[in-house]
């Protein structure tokens, strides 16, 4: 039990003074806030409290985040919530430590290579044009968050995974796959009726659909066009002499859906926002299109090849762009450590044993790199100003150190994808009063989901409309 106010009873201190049991208090760039038995770091990424048991320090600050990243296996270790940890499973990349995740991370970087991404690209755009005429063909307003994790889900399934589940089926799993995604982070007590057991039966019934479409493929020696992910997979796992069970496939496929979809709607509706509260940076970014020779896109038919990476990545403005929304609104808030001895950080003692959450958001926007943080300035990542440049991990979106997001450049070409598709084909316009407020747990959204007007444009407006 923590006691009340002494020294022994609270070590995490800068000198010999102790400050009261459940107080929050800014020490330098740690935050603190104990508890007997949770903790919940002040403007933590979660809500409710978190499934940790016994305190949590909270680290803010670009030095001071990049002793914890870098000191994975000597300073801290990476642990997610109890919860999590279940829900995904004891096989789950993401559960791995020490060797066993560098041999999970060499199996998988063959799924998320840059001739992978290139082999999915047609595909994705393929879906991501859908679903933008979809939304500029409807007569009422487009719900963008949702709509957006309906299109990852789309993405992760059908181009990813290369499952062809029926529309009521994909409708089914994704909305199963939502309830599970909502309670990863569920308090860690299996009761009746509670997060973690809603979970539970979400993972259930997902683990019984994947099982079916992965029998299914593996039945089949169809020939594709391309490798999806999963073969790409297990592939790899054969060429290191793992042969996977059926449960390491089912938890792999969840964790490969799970990359593709919270966190790259999030980001995605980011943009649409950032966009349409920043009309000039959609014109430059239509103007660099049109340089590019990618607006007006053309009909998709016989001669037209579609996007290539190469393409994409010499659109330098939209990278930009993107930057800027993930400084802005990073999708998610940080990450958990469990510090493996005791260590002192920025004149903080931080005992062996407690939780340690490195904080993306407050790092940003607290960076001194940043000039007036608070603008959308997508030019802040121009060769001449590199600001993000001036202090390692003062931008770190993705995280950083060896467990930095292996799906960034997935996460990053899908939502440049959209981009371009919205950008060259359609306009748009809030259908709601004001701009809606962003709710930042788990992950950042709009509290309305952001209400949007899609519309779009005739083949004679498309390249007028960048010059306009």
């Amino acid at each position: 039990m923590l006691g009340a106010t002494t020294a022994s009873t609270f070590p995490c201190q800068r000198a010999p003074w102790a400050f009261p049991w459940w107080e929050k208090r800014s020490i330098g760039s740690c935050r603190v806030q104990i508890s007997t038995l949770l903790a919940v770091s002040v403007s933590a990424m979660y809500s409710k409290p978190t499934c940790w048991a016994g305190p949590v320090v909270r680290v803010t600050g670009g030095e001071n985040v990049r002793r914890i990243l870098m000191g994975e296996h000597q300073l801290v270790l990476s642990q997610w919530p109890q919860s999590t940890r279940r829900l995904l499973g004891g096989s789950a990349f993401i559960n791995s430590v020490g060797d066993i995740h560098r041999f999970k991370r060499k199996v998988m970087t063959p799924v998320l290579s840059h001739s992978a991404l290139e082999s999915y690209l047609p595909s994705i755009q393929h879906v991501v044009r859908d679903a933008v005429s979809a939304w500029s063909a409807s007569l009422t307003p487009t719900t963008v968050y949702p709509a957006c994790k309906n299109l990852t889900f789309r993405i992760a399934m059908r181009v990813l995974l290369g499952f062809r589940p029926s529309d009521a089926e994909l409708e089914n799993l994704s909305n199963v796959f939502e309830q599970f995604v909502e309670n990863l982070f569920s308090l860690p007590f299996d009761l009746p009726f509670s997060g973690l057991r809603k979970g539970i039966n979400a993972r259930n019934k997902l683990h019984l659909f994947l099982e079916k479409f992965i029998l299914e493929k593996l039945e089949k020696s169809e020939t594709k066009d391309y490798l999806d992910a999963l073969d790409i997979l297990i592939s790899s796992a054969n060429q290191h002499d793992k042969s996977m069970s059926m449960l390491e496939l089912k938890e792999a496929v969840v964790e490969l859906i799970f990359a593709a979809y919270s966190t790259t709607a999030s980001a995605s509706t980011s943009l649409i926002l950032q966009l349409l509260k920043h009309p000039a940076v959609l014109t430059k970014l239509q103007e660099e299109l049109v340089d590019a020779g990618l607006s007006p896109p053309p009909t998709d038919g016989p001669e037209y090849e579609g996007l290539s990476l190469s393409s994409i990545m010499g659109l330098n403005y939209l990278d930009w762009v993107i930057k800027e929304v993930l400084r802005l609104l990073p999708p998610v808030s940080g990450g958990y450590r469990i510090a493996l001895k005791t260590f002192e950080l920025d004149g903080c003692q931080i005992p062996k044993g407690w939780g340690v959450m490195y904080s993306i958001r407050d790092t940003q926007d607290m960076a001194a790199a940043f000039s007036s943080p608070q603008n959308f300035d997508p030019e802040r990542f121009s060769p001449a100003r590199q600001e993000d440049a001036k202090e390692r991990f003062s931008y770190l979106p993705f995280g950083g150190g060896v467990r930095s997001c292996l799906g960034k450049e997935l996460a990053k070409v899908i939502i440049k994808v959209l981009a371009i598709e919205l950008a060259s084909s359609c306009s748009w316009e809030l259908a709601s009063q004001s701009f809606p407020q962003m709710h930042t747990v788990p992950i950042v959204h709009p509290v309305d989901g952001l209400l949007v007007c899609f519309r779009p444009l005739a083949p004679e407006d498309r390249a007028t409309e960048a010059r306009a």
